[in-house]
């Protein structure tokens, strides 16, 4: 069972950056990532694609609610990080919880969390 340690990334959704792609840039404990905001679920995922290095905040979130890298359109699903255009590559991603005191993400616990 994973273990996560939870951290708070904004007392609301207004205090999160969003670009009018509904993807903003976020940091937490040291690192840069990305969330995403569909319909009304938060995501949170890497900065970058993990095909080309292209900028995820960058690019849009299409109709089914999956991230679109700007550079080659490749697409991941924001909730599991699944390669959706068929290309093979995995995002990484996190848990978001929406809490009464704010919004979270997840990071797992251990020696390989961030990778």
């Amino acid at each position: 069972m994973k273990k996560y340690r939870w951290y708070k990334i904004a007392g609301s959704e207004e205090e999160i950056p969003f670009n009018s792609n509904n993807i903003a840039l976020v940091e937490v404990d040291g690192k840069t990532m990305s969330i995403g905001k569909h319909l009304t679920d938060f995501f949170a995922f890497a900065h970058k694609c993990p095909h080309a290095g292209g900028i995820l905040s960058e690019g849009w979130i299409d109709s089914k609610g999956n991230v679109v890298c700007p550079v080659h359109g490749y697409r991941f699903n924001m909730e599991n990080g699944r390669n959706i255009s068929g290309e093979g590559y995995k995002l990484k991603h996190w848990p978001v919880e929406k809490r009464a005191d704010g919004i979270y993400v997840g990071i797992e616990e251990g020696l390989f969390s961030w990778m």
